[in-house]
């Protein structure tokens, strides 16, 4: 009989560890791309208060090779004519969902000479605007584009979960350091791939439930090395060992009072310069409405000035009218205005010795409407009034 294999697990339960094992690892990788990078940012922020960061800086170097993996985490491929996905670079990402930022640099570096390639185009992109202190700014401007951003992105990836918000956030200390990068160095050329370098973050700590500690590790190495050292020796060696702990903890004291103190002032000196901003554009705003105040105040003074010229003339036209001869005309007339109201009258009055004016026309306007000057035209014409030689000609009127 042949021999019995024995039975390996069930395709359902193998297929369900694989998932498990799949989803692990891509939570694992995610928390392990943000915690690298929020040491990163407190690295390069140290390090800018006693030099200055270029390309040349390991911090920087590091900095940018961890921002690279987390904007191409979960990236999807550029699907071809004939159905195969080409890779695809983060820079296709930023220019797509960056492109309506407020003068934003994606033209420039698109046109730059030296640069071709899709990857080494987003490295310029990521020095262009970390010297402009707009990475945050950008990245934030990305997030809101949702569309864009799931278009570009598979399930799971960073930018498309809520850690991409706190990264936002945690890049806007980098607005505080003044970098200084040259866009022709080694650094954009994209054969270099990106690899982060994970040992300055690494730090070994001491469970509490250890059986011993560091320092009685260290005694009894220094004790099974000297068997011949006398009991003075070794608790002199043990008080200095001791002594050398206590300052080298109080020196990690101060270093971490000093690291919250650095952050706070960056927080607090990028909390200034956003308040100066709305300030700024406050203050312009104000001087708008101010200046558009004083532009209707200035339109309305003068006419104002212009209504009270047209009425000063009126009134003067008015006096000069009051003669004997404009009466006696006016009498001649009162044949024809027996219907008419006073306020006509008067503009028939008005009529009959003068041209007809501007100022005329809004005297008349003003007293009657459209169609009752209309009539006094019709008044004025051959029809309806009679010229002055007309009437002191005929012999039925004698002047009074």
């Amino acid at each position: 009989a042949a021999p019995q294999t024995p039975a390996g697990p069930p395709v359902g339960m193998a297929s369900l560890s694989r998932r498990r094992g799949a989803s692990r690892s891509g939570v694992v990788e995610k928390r392990n791309l943000l915690t690298v990078c929020r040491f990163s940012v407190k690295t390069l922020l140290d390090r800018s208060c006693f030099e200055t960061i270029d390309d040349s800086s390991p911090e920087f170097v590091n900095f940018v090779s961890i921002l690279e993996h987390i904007l191409s985490h979960r990236l999807k491929g550029q699907t071809t004519w004939f159905g195969y996905e080409s890779p695809r670079s983060f820079w296709d990402y930023i220019k797509g969902a960056c492109s309506k930022v407020p003068h934003n640099c994606i033209r420039s570096i698109e046109s730059m000479e030296n640069v071709r390639s899709s990857r080494a185009k987003g490295r310029a992109w990521i020095r262009v605007v970390l010297m402009e202190k707009r990475l945050s700014e950008y990245i934030s401007f990305a997030l809101k584009d949702f569309k864009t951003t799931r278009r570009f992105f598979e399930e799971g990836a960073i930018m498309l979960g809520e850690e991409a918000g706190l990264l936002a956030d945690t890049l806007i200390g980098l607005n505080t350091i003044d970098f200084s990068f040259c866009l022709k160095g080694e650094g954009l050329d994209d054969s270099c791939p990106a690899v982060i370098d994970y040992t300055p973050y690494l730090k070994f700590t001491q469970s509490a439930d250890s059986i011993s500690s560091d320092e009685e590790e260290m005694r009894t190495l220094g004790s099974s090395g000297s068997e011949s050292s006398t009991p003075d020796k070794t608790a002199t060696a043990a008080s200095i060992f001791t002594e050398q702990s206590t300052l080298f903890s109080k020196c990690k004291r101060f270093e971490q009072k000093y690291r919250m103190a650095l952050e706070q002032k960056g927080y607090l000196e990028e909390l200034v310069r956003l308040r100066e901003a709305q300030l700024s554009e406050a203050v312009s705003h104000n001087k708008a409405l101010h200046q558009s105040l004083a532009d209707t105040h200035l339109s309305h003074t003068l006419e104002k000035q212009q209504l009270e010229y047209i009425i000063v003339e009126l009134q003067n036209q008015l006096k000069s009218f009051q003669s004997l001869e404009q009466l006696s005309a006016g009498m001649s007339l009162t044949s024809n205005t027996q219907g008419m109201s006073p306020l006509i009258k008067i503009c028939v009055l008005f009529l009959s010795g003068k041209e007809e004016t501007p100022s005329l026309r809004g005297l008349c306007g003003s007293l009657t409407s459209v169609a009752s000057y209309k009539s006094l035209a019709s008044l004025k014409s051959n029809e309806c009034l009679a010229s002055a030689a007309t009437e002191f000609s005929s012999p039925g009127v004698t002047p009074s």
